[in-house]
């Protein structure tokens, strides 16, 4: 039971820092600017880690390196925390420690592109005129422009939100299927 109870904390913890950090970088892609109440709440979370980073690593003008190379050293300990949890020794299964570090901060980013994305569409039924919905267009619309391409628009209703849950659901699946068949402890 205190494993299990382990688990769900390192995995919470973990997942909403390592989702932070993902934000955070994907802020910097999309140009969202700095001076809003989500920026600031991601800055303050994230600084401690990142700031220390920025000193020793270039930044580009698009890419924060920083915040990139701290979600991966996040998914790093995650994981090396989760196999010391489940008993194995980390140092026999490094190479495979490093894979799956990888392929969990891209089940961090499919996780945070569905919150996101149902975020915005409560929030486009609820209050289309909510503040937070201009930084949820802005973060989401690299995602869901292309759809909405694709499927047409019916009388107003926006259908690409649920297309892009959909397809990001089907990733996750491969990307947790991929890490469970690497491990013999699931993360």
């Amino acid at each position: 039971m205190f494993g299990d109870i382990a688990r769900f904390l390192l995995n919470t913890v973990f997942t909403l820092f390592g989702a932070a950090l993902i934000l955070r970088a994907w802020m910097q892609v999309v140009r969202l600017p700095p001076y809003n109440p989500v920026s600031n709440a991601i800055f303050h979370a994230t600084n401690w880690l990142v700031l220390p980073l920025r000193r020793a690593l270039p930044s580009g003008r698009r890419v924060d390196v920083a915040s990139i190379v701290a979600v991966l050293l996040s998914a790093i300990v995650y994981v090396v925390a989760m196999v010391a949890i489940a008993g194995v020794d980390p140092l026999g299964f490094a190479p495979v420690i490093a894979l799956v570090s990888l392929l969990t901060v891209v089940k961090w980013a499919l996780n945070l592109i569905i919150w996101l994305t149902i975020l915005m569409a409560l929030l486009s039924w609820l209050n289309p005129h909510s503040p937070a919905m201009p930084i949820l267009y802005q973060l989401t619309a690299p995602f869901l422009n292309p759809l909405r391409r694709v499927i047409p628009n019916l009388g107003g209703i926006d259908l690409s939100p649920i297309l892009l849950f959909v397809i990001v659901q089907v990733l996750l699946m491969v990307v947790t299927r991929a890490a469970v068949s690497l491990t013999l402890f699931g993360i």
